[in-house]
């Protein structure tokens, strides 16, 4: 068996369960994970704590070039550190979801932010999860993933996922925050939100979390094998 060290793209629209599965994915092959999105959330909440427009790329980019993002490992999940401050928590707040798609269409602000991504998943070994890995970030990823599900089914999910963390927002209101983010992430300029031509799309709107994993480790068993 070959057990070169794979890069792998996991794409799909908002609490498709990209991250839960992409985590568990990472340490089944212990691979490292990289949460993009978790930058983009960080980037977003500095703007928003500096005050600063979240439309205005140079502002933001300025701001970006002094800005440190890092990850470190977590008892339940990965901690994330913005300029050496823990902000795992305070990024999932629903004033920066309801924001990072602004800050996330800025192209410089992508383009930055991708060539860190690129930076960590060069020595392989890596499980990344977002919008547009397998299309933009890692186009040459061995094993391209994209995972779909109902709005409905997000909406449940974001549900149970914010009351776990003390944060209550309406299910109607989830569905209608998920619908306009699929408009915003499928419709922006730069990098929108498409699924690779290469990925293997996954319906896992009926399937557990463990069913989901199971399937692409399966994915990435296979081109190891090859």
């Amino acid at each position: 068996m070959n057990n070169s060290k794979l890069q792998v793209a996991i794409d799909g629209p908002a609490s498709a369960g990209k991250s839960t599965v992409a985590k568990l994915v990472a340490a089944r092959f212990s691979y490292i994970y990289c949460d993009t999105g978790a930058m983009y959330r960080s980037t977003t909440l500095k703007a928003l704590r500096l005050g600063y427009p979240l439309d205005d790329e140079k502002v933001i980019l300025d701001m970006l070039n002094d800005t440190e993002i890092t990850f470190e490992p977590g008892e339940k999940q990965q901690k994330v550190f913005l300029d050496g401050q823990e902000v795992t928590n305070d990024i999932r707040q629903e004033d920066v979801t309801n924001n990072v798609s602004t800050v996330a269409s800025l192209g410089a602000v992508r383009k930055e932010l991708v060539q860190r991504q690129q930076d960590i998943a060069a020595k392989g070994g890596i499980v990344m999860d977002g919008r547009d890995i397998g299309t933009t970030v890692l186009p040459d990823a061995e094993v391209k993933i994209f995972l779909i599900a109902s709005v409905d089914e997000r909406a449940d999910r974001r549900f149970k996922d914010n009351a776990e963390k003390g944060i209550h927002v309406p299910l109607e209101q989830l569905k209608k925050e998920i619908e306009e983010r699929d408009y915003k992430d499928s419709h922006r300029a730069v990098s929108p939100l498409t699924k690779a031509a290469d990925a293997k799309e996954i319906d896992t709107t009926s399937m557990s979390i463990d069913q989901v994993v199971d399937a692409i480790s399966d994915e990435i068993t296979k081109k190891q094998t090859l």
